[in-house]
Order: C-alpha cells, then structure tokens, then sequence
C-alpha cells in the first residue's frame, strides 16, 4: 500500500516565507512529545547536527531573542552573552516562548514571529550545504 502524503497547512512561518518569496520546501513529519531534532532527524532521514532547534531565550533585562542551534549542540548561555553584549542570557519560560513568538513549544520557527526580536545563529550552520528549520 503507498504511503499517503501528509496534508500540510499554512503556519505564520510559510506565510511569512512565501509573502517574501523564499524559496523552501516542506517535510512533514510526525509530533512526538519531547522528540526534539532527534525525533525529526529519524523521522526524515537525515543527519540531525543539519536539524536547527529554535530556542527562545532572553537576556539579562527579560527581553526576548531566538538561537539557531545545530540540532545535536547545545547552547553555552554564558558564550552567547559574551558574543551579544548581554549580562547574561537564558532560556525563557515555555509561557513566555509561547508569548513572545505566538509558537507552542516544540513548534518554533525563526519565520512569522509574533514580536520582532533579534535571531542568533550558530555559524558553523551557515556553512552546511542545507539545513532544515521548524516551519511552526
């Protein structure tokens, strides 16, 4: 029997990336409860260190900002406030995440944000030949 394809709809991200005329492409996969990149990195078949989390954090004064971090790193709170000129920086609530970006947890994109906030990226990612990033 073959395989259905998955219906995908619109989120504020593909809307935003389409208004814009970014090019993408969309690989559906299926929400497992703390998956994270690993989950989906098995689901698609690829490798997850090319899997970009999205991770809402904030600095020393509350104010938001998103990390792009390689799906199999983790973030050193106390690297990236040196490298943006912060006190300090950690990740923010799930409330505050979900406030601040209009996505629930486990479903952030970089794209479509509800508040406008600075974006990080880790650079080594701008160097793969394709990276694959939460379409909300």
């Amino acid at each position: 029997m073959a395989k259905k394809d998955k219906h995908v709809s619109e989120t504020p991200a593909t809307a935003w990336l389409r208004e814009r005329g970014i090019a993408f492409t969309e690989h559906p996969y299926d929400y497992v409860e703390h998956g994270g990149t690993a989950e989906s990195a098995r689901q698609l078949g690829i490798d997850e260190h090319a899997v970009l989390k999205t991770l809402v954090m904030q600095n020393e004064k509350g104010e938001p900002l998103i990390v792009l971090m390689h799906g199999d790193r983790q973030v050193s709170t106390k690297n990236l406030a040196r490298a943006i000129g912060a006190k300090s920086v950690e990740p923010c609530t799930p409330e505050a995440a979900q406030r601040a970006s209009g996505y629930q947890l486990g479903g952030t994109s970089p794209f479509g944000l509800r508040k406008a906030m600075p974006v990080y990226v880790e650079a080594t990612a701008l160097a793969l030949p394709r990276i694959h990033i939460n379409g909300g």
